[in-house]
């Protein structure tokens, strides 16, 4: 059987994010400068390549298949979906704040501000919903075979 991706995204860290890792991950060489520069650059290398490898490794990724919605460590059969919807500014802040329920699995980043809620329709799963911070809501709801329009402050709105 062929699981083909339809969309595949990764929400990779804001640059400031990136700056920071990289400034944290070398101040593990304000150990090493005392000894000798010679060990206190190769500690800086090490420690800001590592951070970086770390923080690549920990970037989720959000890809639809064929047969499957995966978002982090998550996944879940395509069929198990119900109705999927895209937020963005006004809309997508109620759905990251009062309009939040704990229960739902989260695979948000704070630095992406569109998200996209997928609800489960498995009576077997208590979740009842995924919320999916994604770049381009479009996208993945085109992926996702939905017809709705990313909303923006609760009204469904086509892009231009």
């Amino acid at each position: 059987m062929n699981d083909s991706v339809r969309y595949a995204e990764r929400l990779w860290p804001a640059w400031w994010i990136w700056l920071s890792v990289v400034i944290i991950g070398s101040s593990f060489s304000t150990i090493f400068f005392p000894i000798g520069v010679t060990y206190g650059v190769i500690a800086l290398i090490v420690g800001a390549v590592l951070a970086v490898v770390a923080l690549m490794a920990i970037t989720p990724r959000v890809e639809v298949t064929d047969q499957w919605l995966r978002a982090g460590r998550a996944q879940i059969e395509r069929e198990h979906l119900g109705h999927v919807v895209a937020h963005r500014g006004a809309a997508a802040r109620e759905q990251l704040g009062p309009g939040f329920d704990a229960r739902s699995y989260q695979c948000v980043r704070g630095w992406i501000s569109p998200v996209l809620t997928a609800e489960i329709t498995d009576p077997r799963d208590a979740t009842p919903y995924w919320l999916i911070s994604t770049r381009h809501p479009e996208r993945l709801l085109a992926a996702l075979g939905s017809q709705e329009q990313v909303r923006v402050s609760g009204v469904s709105m086509s892009e231009n």
